[in-house]
């Protein structure tokens, strides 16, 4: 396993779902931080069109209920060529936690990831003015109910202390003064036929049809106080003075390197995130210089940072689909794989409150953990599945001599990965593969059931502890 095989393989972990050798090999003829360009600078997705979605799925046209909607946004992931924009999305989803518990709505949700794609890469600012004038955000935090006679506080609350800033860098007379600013942003229908409502919906009023509509005869227009400035202020200049706040550039920064880095932060972590921070006021708040920041620098690339998150829900179960190499084409079997990540603790669109979830080793308990095994094992010990049969025919191609435990398996973690694992992690998978006897072969090549062993094996290797982490 060369040195550049890892570290390519570790950016692909974290900066999208994992990736198959095949794809490694690509990265590998454009060098690292080609790739990583690449990555910051999506072209086209070439994801599965929805017109064969819905062939398929009647549930998907519309996307009005959870599990489908959901779903949609995983045939999305599972066979995207821009893994960080979706990557990306699901860590704005996760920190804008915005949930159908609430709207009772799922496409206003979609609505608000294909936000997240557009103005998800670029600035800060841009992207604070457009979540603020997102109607399923308006509804989440009640900003429909703020009026300039009556003011209600949940957005400009959240806006502070979960989305930019965090507890500590503002007053409670922030929030008041944040929340009149807001007054006015808030929720219309979009009328018969237009071209918000052919996007929106079939229908043409009613909650399918939520469009942003300011209202400037419910604004309060009075002069208002806000973190040290003065002045009569409307939304968009309060989130020019957030975006303009050292605190705002750290929060941003260390949740970014928790979510693609580590997720402790410890003294050479708080160097890194220094240097997000220089990235992101010297860029104009750009949040893919920021990344840039991260991904280019030593600590990324090093041994500390490689296998030191727990991944997601959706990053387990997509990164392992997508190295099994299956949900490819329509299938109802993708209401199951939606499922999974709820039984696994973080159902798509469904956050269980504005805060979002816990994450990092908070992932893990005995249920969901449970779950996961289960999932992966049976996933990558299927020795039909065409990610599997590549990993097998590459074992084969490279390990002349099947008989041989411990190349064995060195050669399945190569080729699922690379993975490192412990030593007794390795010799309790040595001895996985020695109790299932020598592999058997035909002219060289494994038969039906020596397939059956490696992908079994593989499998074993998916229900490593090591493997539950990016």
């Amino acid at each position: 396993m060369s040195e550049n095989v890892s570290i390519m393989a570790h950016l692909m972990r974290r900066a999208g779902f994992g990736a198959t050798r095949n794809e490694l090999e690509v990265c590998l003829d454009d060098g690292y931080e080609y790739t990583v360009e690449k990555l910051l600078n999506p072209g086209e997705s070439n994801h599965m069109p929805d017109d064969i979605i819905r062939r398929y799925h009647v549930d998907q046209s519309e996307l009005r209920q959870l599990d489908g909607a959901g779903s949609y946004w995983l045939y999305r992931m599972l066979t995207t060529n821009n893994p960080l924009e979706e990557k990306l999305a699901l860590f704005w989803h996760g920190l804008f936690a915005t949930g159908y518990a609430k709207l009772n709505q799922a496409r206003a949700l979609l609505n608000q990831i294909d936000m997240f794609r557009q103005y998800g890469f670029g600035s800060f600012r841009e992207l604070l003015i457009e979540l603020s004038k997102d109607p399923a955000m308006i509804l989440w935090l009640d900003n429909n109910e703020n009026h300039k006679e009556a003011i209600n506080e949940n957005y400009g609350r959240e806006l502070l202390e979960l989305f930019s800033m965090g507890i500590g860098n503002y007053s409670e007379e922030d929030i008041k003064e944040c929340a009149k600013a807001f007054t006015g942003w808030t929720l219309g229908n979009a009328e018969y036929m237009s071209v918000r409502a052919s996007k929106d919906s079939i229908w043409p009023y009613g909650r399918i049809a939520w469009h942003y509509e300011y209202r400037a005869d419910d604004h309060d227009g009075s002069e208002k106080k806000f973190l040290g400035k003065e002045g009569n202020f409307n939304g968009e200049d309060i989130v020019d003075i957030i975006v303009a706040q050292e605190a705002t550039a750290n929060f941003l920064s260390t949740r970014l390197f928790q979510y693609f880095a580590s997720d402790e932060v410890d003294a050479d972590g708080e160097f890194v995130i220094s240097e997000m921070m220089q990235a992101y006021f010297e860029s104009g708040y750009k949040v893919s210089a920021v990344l840039r920041s991260l991904f280019n620098s030593d600590y990324f690339k090093s041994e500390k940072c490689m296998y030191s998150r727990v991944k997601g829900p959706v990053e387990s179960v997509v990164g392992t689909a997508r190295l099994a190499g299956t949900y490819q084409e329509p299938t109802l079997d993708v209401h199951s794989l939606w499922a999974q990540t709820m039984f696994m603790g973080q159902g798509l669109l469904a956050p269980p409150t504005v805060e979002g979830w816990h994450e990092g080793v908070e992932w893990i308990d005995s249920g969901s953990l449970v779950e996961r095994i289960n999932f992966a094992a049976k996933e990558l010990s299927d020795p039909t599945k065409e990610g599997v049969k590549d990993i097998i025919h590459r074992v084969t191609a490279a390990q002349k001599d099947l008989s041989d435990s411990e190349k064995l398996v060195d050669s399945c973690l190569d080729f699922m990965g690379p993975i490192q694992v412990e030593a007794d992690t390795r010799e309790g998978l040595i001895q996985f593969a020695e109790s299932q006897g020598v592999v058997r072969t035909e002219e060289g090549y494994p038969d039906q059931s020596g397939s059956t062993q490696i992908a079994r094996l593989i499998g074993m290797i998916a229900s490593t502890r090591e493997y539950q982490l990016a």
